[in-house]
């Protein structure tokens, strides 16, 4: 049966937490479950938090998780949920991800959470189906796992696996998982628990840049920025941004300059070095292959934009 049938069943979820997680995604999957067990006065969820060797493991926050055991001491389940963050190949090993494609077969339903897809992928667990990722991965994830359909979905479900982009389309997913299970008015009540405004569907897009209330107040503003962060790796002209927005480049230069306080050029560029520090920080890609990636036309022109920013070489930057 499906963990996303209407059932008056507990459902038993397991999460996995690995090393440099985000302490914001284990709350988005755990206090959705709570505030449903308190609302419906009945226990619709439980859950155990397990590390590999259940021993605790340390947030990105600094703060502590502590383990009701290991991994192996599950012996079954519903859904297993595999969260982690940063270096995620650095504490787990091969032979680990071989034991969780074996485990699998104990549960109904596999998740991976922000990089946890990255573990499923390796466990060959994703292999035709569709699945997503944290936004900064979907280009070197989608390029990794070929037998993958690769989506830039805040949440993807493809049967009985479930692969989510990070820590708010975590909440989205829980309250999608309450719905249905135990109904529509229920996932109200938790959303209402932490007003939070169900405002996403699964399929939205995960943006580079989140954008909040600017939309409301200045749409063409968060679309121009929406086409430039399609166009990183190949910029378009602000010219070609406004024509597409159906206004002048004046037009749009004085949106920005009223809204954000600075030119469209300069936040585009903006947004290509953003992107760039993360392909520093986060992977060992050459530094000529993150200038291409992120629209430089020479290796020096990267070099100098990317220092005037960050007060370091990309070179020096990686090495911080």
């Amino acid at each position: 049966m499906s963990i996303f049938t209407s059932s008056e069943s507990t459902l038993q979820v397991t999460i996995l937490v690995l090393p440099e997680s985000s302490m914001l995604v284990l709350a988005s999957m755990i206090d959705p479950m709570r505030a449903a067990n308190r609302l419906s006065e009945r226990q619709c969820f439980t859950w155990k938090i397990v590390t590999i060797d259940g021993l605790p493991v340390e947030c990105t926050c600094g703060l502590q998780i502590t383990a009701d055991g290991k991994l192996e001491s599950i012996k079954d389940g519903n859904l297993l949920f595999i969260v982690s963050g940063f270096k995620q190949f650095e504490y787990i090993s091969s032979d680990e991800i071989g034991f969780i494609r074996r485990f699998s077969l104990k549960f109904d339903a596999m998740g991976g959470v922000d990089t946890g897809a990255w573990i499923l992928g390796k466990a060959g667990l994703l292999d035709g189906k569709s699945a997503t990722t944290h936004w900064e991965d979907l280009e070197d994830f989608a390029d990794y796992f070929r037998q993958t359909k690769v989506q830039p979905d805040r949440f993807v479900i493809d049967k009985d696996v479930i692969t989510i982009g990070g820590a708010s389309p975590t909440f989205d997913f829980m309250l999608h998982l309450i719905r249905s299970r135990i109904g529509y008015p229920a996932a109200l009540e938790v959303a209402s628990v932490f007003v939070y405004d169900e405002t996403h569907f699964s399929t939205d897009a995960q943006p580079l840049v989140s954008l909040g209330l600017l939309n409301d107040f200045e749409p063409r503003v968060t679309k121009a920025i929406r086409i430039m962060e399609s166009n990183l790796d190949e910029p378009i002209s602000v010219t070609s941004v406004a024509k597409r927005l159906n206004i002048s480049s004046r037009r749009l230069e004085n949106l920005f300059q009223l809204h954000l306080q600075t030119t469209p050029g300069v936040y585009y560029l903006n947004l290509r070095l953003l992107r760039a520090r993360k392909y520093v920080t986060d992977t060992l890609l050459p530094m000529q292959e993150i200038a291409i990636r992120t629209g430089f036309n020479s290796l020096s022109s990267f070099s100098r934009s990317f220092k005037k920013s960050y007060h370091n070489s990309p070179s020096a930057y990686r090495q911080k």
